[in-house]
């Protein structure tokens, strides 16, 4: 019997996130990891339609690797880091990510991730986004350059891992902690419910 967890076709993570991978194995799924080609995220962030943008830019994504494996489910995500109305992306050296922390610090920011999944054999392409608060304590001077000197923010938005060191600097998140990482959990299971659920032709073939 056909369950959301396995899909009759290959399944793609078009992403190189080693957390990304780490959570769609944990929730059960068998798939192959192909990142795609590198894309402008700031020509497809529009600060006034963060969720419909964002949507967007996983669609964009997911279709940079579909286009070359038509008969596969590809999934991709894309997450970003908003506070006070500003949009932070991974730091570009070291000052800049102490600037990200400082803003972070002592504030409510908002964690956002697009996902999309898409096969363009059966015409299938849908998209989610999920919004999670998380709440930083106030962080001391020396505490933040403590967390630079682990090399842990730079490829990070925000700057910073929740999964990592920067645990002790959430006070309370709001949501889905999944999201924070990179993947949220419902809004990827519901996409492959969708996706098994759609009626399929009956000569496809896994790639």
């Amino acid at each position: 019997m056909q369950t959301w967890q396995h899909p009759t076709r290959k399944v793609i993570l078009a992403s190189g996130s080693p957390r990304r991978r780490e959570l769609l194995s944990a929730m059960g799924f068998s798939f192959e990891v192909i990142p795609g080609g590198q894309l402008e995220e700031n020509a497809f962030i529009d600060p006034g339609d963060l969720s419909g943008s964002l949507g967007r830019l996983a669609v964009a994504k997911a279709m940079g690797v579909a286009v070359h494996y038509p008969a596969a489910a590809v999934l991709s995500a894309d997450t970003i880091v908003v506070c006070n109305n500003r949009v932070l992306g991974k730091p570009a050296g070291r000052a800049d990510a102490r600037r990200m922390l400082e803003a972070l610090s002592g504030r409510l920011h908002t964690v956002m991730t697009g996902v999309a999944l898409t096969c363009r054999e059966i015409g299938f392409c849908q998209s989610a986004v999920a919004v999670t608060g998380v709440h930083f304590r106030n962080l001391a001077p020396d505490e933040i350059e403590w967390y630079l000197d682990s090399g842990e923010p730079f490829d990070k938005a925000g700057a910073y891992g929740i999964q990592g060191k920067a645990m002790i600097f959430v006070d309370k998140i709001e949501g889905c902690f999944y999201n924070v990482v990179g993947l949220p959990v419902k809004g990827t299971i519901d996409l492959f419910k969708a996706f098994t659920a759609r009626k399929e032709p009956r000569n496809a073939a896994n790639e």
